[in-house]
């Protein structure tokens, strides 16, 4: 634990020295040639009128004469950053920039990072939705529940393009990979499985809504949050069931014993555990790990530090245990899911992304990992980047079976251009090192 604990401060420090050095993470760089002064009569005035009279006779051409098919906004307010919690958008803006880094490198997508100061979700509905005419799709992120379900709730419906909250649904289509790759591995079945979820916020609420889709048992779910195991029983949850149905109703469908408890009680016996709870280490202890099931999973995905360290969970009895974090084995992080979700969802014109696109997503990274499937290998690692343009193909086909599609592709094509995109991506970021535009870091 030491090491883990040295290798953490290690890398706090590398990281501050590094974003002085290049002033953030992400530029804007032409994708058209400008071969002279006179190519600005073409591609501004008095050129560009032409293609902005043909999107006023036909708006749907904006995206063939613009960027917006290929453009996401990711949008916070910094009430809930990582694990350090309301911070400010000020102080969240580096890991907005560093999603937008994850889009371009992983999806061949251009994300902008807006951090806007609108605390109330009525003002953060109004901004996002303000900003539909210039992106293909929204990207919601670091955002204080309960807030955060009802603007993702209301902006659905509300906007023509995709919107998209990975605090929930990207960190619960990973989730459901991870666990059914898991699973796989010690040889267990989702519909047979006693489960805790420790934490109950926007990724674990997220998380119960696609594995009770996916068949799980939800009376053999105990979830618990900061005041104990979820239950019929709650009744502070029942009193601000306004504010948070869904919490509400995991306590109706779950824990048919009606344990009650904390962590400790909800643990006992379980064969898999899904922690997005307080950044550890602590917050789950080992001999609690030592009380669930033969074969236990523990995935403990808080960041930065997460509820346990893995080697403890491992040492304390668990087969498999992953962490949000890309320095360990088995990563279950939504980086692994939101670059190929967001390049199939844009290359059709996806009209939202749904839960079945999510599953879809889910079942196409466990596919990925069978290849290499272990024990330290329940998932595709992100070093492992034709991963996203085969979920950007099963993205793209799942919207375009439930009608959500604008566009319509067979899967070869989607996954053919997907990994065109990111590929370009790729090459022209490792073209800029090589040419020294940019430098490598000390």
């Amino acid at each position: 634990m030491a090491s883990d604990k040295a290798t953490s401060q290690r890398q706090s420090k590398e990281s501050l020295s590094a974003h002085a050095l290049y002033r953030g993470k992400i530029q804007c760089l032409p994708k058209c040639p400008i071969r002279g002064l006179e190519d600005f009569a073409l591609w501004y005035t008095p050129g560009v009128a032409a293609p902005c009279l043909a999107i006023h006779d036909d708006p749907a051409r904006v995206y063939d004469y613009t960027n917006k098919g290929n453009s996401v906004a990711i949008v916070s307010n910094g009430t809930r950053v990582l694990g350090l919690g309301d911070i400010g958008p000020e102080a969240g803006l580096p890991v907005m920039e560093g999603k937008a880094l994850l889009f371009k490198y992983l999806g061949g997508i251009d994300a902008v990072a807006l951090c806007v100061r609108a605390r109330d979700p009525a003002a953060m509905v109004e901004t996002v939705a303000a900003l539909e005419p210039s992106f293909g799709g929204i990207n919601l992120e670091d955002i204080a529940q309960p807030g955060c379900f009802s603007i993702l709730d209301r902006l659905r419906p509300k906007l023509g393009i995709p919107v998209w909250h990975d605090d929930q649904q990207g960190s619960a289509t990973v989730a459901l990979a991870g666990l059914l790759s898991a699973l796989d591995a010690v040889g267990k079945r989702l519909t047979d499985i006693k489960l805790a979820m420790i934490g109950m916020g926007a990724a674990n609420v997220a998380t119960y809504r696609l594995l009770k889709a996916s068949g799980i048992a939800t009376e053999a779910i105990v979830a618990c949050d900061s005041k104990g195991t979820l239950h019929a029983g709650r009744s502070d949850i029942e009193a601000a069931r306004a504010l948070y149905t869904d919490k509400w109703r995991v306590c109706e469908e779950t824990n048919r014993d009606g344990i009650v408890g904390g962590i400790a009680e909800a643990l006992r016996g379980a064969d898999a555990c899904i922690a997005f709870s307080q950044p550890g280490p602590g917050t789950i202890k080992p001999e609690w790990v030592q009380a669930m099931a033969r074969d236990a999973i523990v995935f403990a995905c808080a960041n930065p530090v997460p509820e346990i360290w893995p080697q403890e969970a491992k040492a304390a009895g668990a087969r498999i245990a992953a962490t949000g974090r890309s320095d360990f084995p088995n990563q279950v992080n939504n980086s692994l899911g939101f670059p190929g979700i967001f390049r199939g969802a844009l290359d059709v014109r996806a009209k939202t992304i749904s839960d079945e696109m999510a599953i879809a997503a889910a079942q196409e990274l466990v596919a990925s990992a069978q290849v290499k499937l272990g024990e330290e290998s329940i998932l595709p690692s992100m070093t492992d980047w034709q991963v996203p343009a085969r979920i950007a193909a099963a993205v793209g086909m799942q919207a375009q079976e439930q009608g959500l599609a604008r566009v319509k592709l067979d899967r070869g094509t989607l996954h053919d251009t997907a990994l065109a995109k990111i590929e370009a991506a790729r090459d022209a970021t490792h073209a800029l090192m090589r040419n020294g535009l940019i430098v490598s870091s000390p």
